[in-house]
């Protein structure tokens, strides 16, 4: 949150100072920031961002805070799909060679002489994208704010390139209707009665328990051999195949903000989840365990459980049920002609 002091407009003598030399160094140059609508594919809760020059103000309305714009009132309460600020580019590159990629890192400084008020507008659902020459930019963290220097640091990373599939710049190859994941996680995703339930990694800002997340740790093969199922179009070779695997998973299922008898009564309903659809098959003893999540700046710790399951489960239920969550979920986005 910015203070009066970085917002009352008068820059100090330092200040002006250093912004002059930023903008003859920079050669008063200036980025491009496109607006992203963060889009969760419900069949297994992998996240895309889509360039919101594709959407209608419908589509960017609903990914809104609450309270942002006035009722009935749409004004000027749209944030802009593009903006354009004066600043300067500081980056610096690593290569890294890994078992499955090689991939240069692209780490980046962005100096403006002015504090970008459209970034404090946002929320997790939306985003501003910076491109620069033939990279992608997006800003994890704010630097620190000297009042005498009067000059804003914002630093990422370039967009990997193994998550440019992650981005969406065009509808018409992005798929909406196959499950990306090859593991029971639709199922999981499915069971939340209790609370939402976020694959790992992939939980939202700052969400309030309770909630849970599940990280699928491993899949293996329990059948010696799939069940394949050639699809043949009028006599024709076959261009697509069904194949329905048995496979064991082992999950972990990470709980905040539930007692004891809350997170007994979670467990009972995966038991009872098993026998009356036989989706999933409980091949362990599930226990409860408690975990430790410090807060030493208050004294505390977090109201954190996690539970350990091996389930068995056909390739081709997870499908079945992922096609239901399709059926059932709400749909935020609408996708229209860009506004003139």
């Amino acid at each position: 949150m910015s203070t009066i002091g970085e917002t009352s407009g008068a820059k100090p003598q330092l200040g002006a100072g250093l912004t002059q030399g930023m903008q003859t160094l920079s050669g008063n140059e200036q980025v491009v920031f496109t607006l992203y609508v963060k889009l969760i594919l419900p069949l297994d809760g992998f996240i895309f961002w889509v360039n919101a020059t594709l959407l209608n103000d419908s589509a960017i309305y609903n990914a809104l805070t609450y309270g942002f714009a006035e009722y009935n009132n749409k004004g000027n309460a749209l944030p802009s799909r593009k903006i354009i600020v004066n600043g300067s580019f500081h980056f610096n590159t690593e290569m890294h060679q890994l078992e499955d990629r090689t991939t240069a890192y692209n780490h980046t400084i962005f100096t403006s002489p002015q504090l970008i008020q459209d970034f404090n507008l946002l929320n997790p659902n939306l985003l501003y994208v910076a491109n620069y020459e033939d990279l992608t930019f997006a800003f994890s963290r704010r630097d620190n704010y000297y009042k005498q220097a009067d000059l804003y640091h914002y630093r990422g990373d370039a967009l990997y390139s193994t998550m440019s599939t992650q981005l969406i710049n065009s509808m018409t190859d992005f798929d909406s209707s196959s499950v990306i994941v090859s593991n029971s996680l639709p199922i999981w995703l499915s069971l939340n009665q209790y609370f939402t339930m976020y694959p790992s990694y992939l939980v939202g800002q700052n969400i309030a328990p309770p909630y849970a997340s599940v990280d699928i740790q491993s899949t293996m093969a329990l059948g010696q051999f799939p069940i394949v199922k050639n699809i043949y179009t009028n006599n024709q070779p076959a261009t697509q195949s069904s194949i329905n695997q048995l496979s064991k998973d082992t999950v972990k299922i990470s709980i905040f903000g539930m007692r004891n008898q809350e997170a007994l009564n979670f467990v009972n309903y995966i038991y009872e989840y098993s026998m009356n659809t036989d989706n999933i098959g409980i091949m362990n003893m599930p226990i409860i365990f408690d975990e430790k999540v410090t807060q030493p700046e208050f004294g505390i710790i977090a109201q954190k459980k996690s539970i350990m399951f091996e389930v068995s489960y056909y390739q081709n239920t997870v499908n079945n049920v992922a096609l239901k969550l399709i059926e059932e979920a709400f749909i935020d986005f609408s996708f229209g002609s860009i506004p003139a």
